[in-house]
């Protein structure tokens, strides 16, 4: 599928203005990064859609539409996440992080979180702190693939075991997904129209939207950091006894960082006090966690009415997989990309994508998902719940078709992408935004902090 009628039926699916599928300006095709799958085309795609609703928005509030252009590997790049520290560019995997051969096939570990590292040792029957990872795979090899990843979920784990496409499709998770789309947009309470502020025609389409960011690894970071690029103040929430992962350094660009401990009295007001001036609440916990702690869709809607409530999972809210934690890497590895990957370049080994294409466009996806949603309130009115997931976001990949020749490219140059910054993390060179706007660049007002830097304030 073409990008141009790739981004048509994202913008049938939102049921948005076909007339401002002409102001937008795509350029360059697959393959752009060595892969058998479209993943320019979703990275393009995903973003051109994000930008163009957000300039619909725009348009919603009085602006002229304007012109967007987005350039494929520009884009395919910016969704590869790379980035450096004082010019050192971070492992992101732990030791323990990738594939491992079992009696019968293969798992992925993910291992990045200590706690998720450990437990996955134990449950090996190692000792974390001891164990090499030589030790992890030749305990590994005791295991079926699809025991182990069954004990690890029973464990609250993270692991998946490599499936074909075709095991995918005959798995009950995939038939729970399968009439689903992409997105959903759902209403969950009556409010009145809440129109956003008048813009100027030089202000950035978002201007004026406050959003609140409960996530915590990629694809919902990506999100907030494009919709601050767009001009959303956005507030990423962190709790102070999680861990997080070095690309913060890079997803944070354009946002607030605060802290907010839900497990106590004080954190539940401040974000209580938040959610009350803010346009949008987006979570990627695991399913039903912070609903626990009293922020779920309907407790959001009754607190803030109007309020878009974003909901991002792995594995989707319907099936029996909808309680199981998952990352990129997973559910790649999974629902078939790494066995396809592979059989396409004539590896022995499960091969992964060239990025985590999943976390990004789905990303994008958010991003494109929340202004389409904000636009509704203020033309319907309404509180409304958008729910995505990767695994859907991955079927979705699948859909965009196959690249005859796509091992036949190398990485291009990234050089012409990159801009450096000053960062509470040092000296930040990461990708510039791909989207170009006729009238109002995309930009960050805010240089990437470290959790806790601002306070839970709007």
């Amino acid at each position: 599928m073409t990008p141009a009628a790739t981004l048509a039926k994202l913008w049938a699916l939102a049921q948005l203005p076909d007339d401002s599928l002409a102001t937008v300006t795509l350029t360059g095709a697959d393959p752009v990064l060595p892969s058998s799958f479209a993943v320019g085309t979703a990275a393009q795609a995903s973003i051109a859609a994000g930008a163009l609703a957000a300039v619909e928005l725009g348009h919603t509030r009085g602006q002229p539409r304007q012109r967007v252009s987005v350039d494929m590997t520009h884009a395919a790049l910016e969704c590869s996440g790379w980035f450096a520290l004082d010019g050192k560019t971070p492992n992101i995997w732990d030791a323990f992080s990738g594939l491992y051969r079992t009696a019968d096939g293969w798992v992925r570990v993910h291992a990045n979180f200590a706690h998720h590292r450990d437990g996955a040792l134990r449950l090996l029957g190692l000792t974390p702190g001891v164990a090499t990872r030589a030790d992890a795979e030749s305990a590994m090899r005791q295991w079926r693939a699809a025991d182990f990843e069954q004990a690890a979920a029973d464990a609250g784990l993270v692991v998946a075991a490599c499936r074909s496409f075709e095991q995918w499709d005959a798995h009950p998770q995939a038939a729970a997904l399968a009439d689903l789309p992409l997105i959903r947009w759902q209403r969950i309470g009556d409010a009145p129209p809440l129109p956003l502020p008048p813009l100027r025609d030089d202000e950035r389409p978002l201007t004026g939207v406050r959003v609140l960011d409960l996530t915590r690894i990629l694809a919902g970071p990506v999100c907030g950091r494009m919709l601050a690029a767009y001009g959303a103040d956005v507030m990423l929430v962190n709790s102070p006894h999680l861990p997080n992962i070095e690309s913060i350094a890079d997803t944070s660009r354009g946002k607030r960082s605060v802290h907010i401990d839900l497990r106590s009295e004080s954190g539940q007001r401040d974000l209580q006090q938040l959610l009350a001036g803010s346009h949008v609440f987006v979570q990627g916990y695991r399913p039903g966690g912070v609903a626990a702690l009293g922020f779920g869709p309907d407790e959001a809607a009754r607190l803030r009415p109007g309020i878009i409530y974003v909901s991002l999972s792995a594995y989707g809210d319907l099936g029996p997989w909808s309680q199981r934690r998952g990352f990129d890497s997973l559910v790649q590895t999974a629902t078939g990309f790494n066995h396809a990957e592979a059989a396409a370049a004539s590896s022995a080994d499960p091969k992964a994508l060239p990025m985590q294409i999943l976390d990004f466009a789905t990303g994008h996806l958010i991003a494109f998902a929340t202004a389409v949603a904000l636009r509704r309130q203020a033309i319907e009115g309404g509180s409304w719940h958008v729910m995505l997931s990767l695994a859907q976001t991955a079927a979705w990949l699948r859909s965009l078709g196959r690249i005859e020749d796509g091992f036949a490219v190398s990485k291009p140059d990234m050089a012409p992408f990159i801009e450096t910054v000053d960062s509470g993390f040092g000296r930040l060179s990461a990708l510039t935004h791909s989207a170009r706007f006729e009238r109002t660049p995309a930009h960050w007002t805010r240089p990437s902090m470290p959790p806790g830097s601002h306070p839970p304030r709007w």
